[in-house]
């Protein structure tokens, strides 16, 4: 693990998207250099990989509340996302 990824895993997803929305901005803009532009693409792939990961494991706690036949709540299962 490098340092750049060690940074990347300590972030939260929020941060993380913050980080990678402004590195596409920058990309867009084609105002960097080859060499920068070659460091942030890098930099954006293991932030969108952090960022899939995060919500891969937000997706695992989300939980559906199953309801008897009266209606009333009787327990939960994991959520059906596909």
């Amino acid at each position: 693990m490098t340092a750049a990824t060690s940074d990347i895993e300590k972030l939260s997803f929020e941060e993380a998207l913050a980080q990678l929305e402004k590195i596409v901005s920058q990309l867009e803009s084609g105002e960097a250099p080859l060499e920068k532009s070659i460091e942030l693409y890098e930099r954006g792939t293991a932030l969108k990989a952090h960022c899939e990961a995060r919500l891969k494991a937000a997706e695992a706690k989300v939980e559906k509340i199953t309801l008897s036949a009266g209606g009333e709540p009787v327990g939960t299962e994991p959520l059906d996302v596909e």
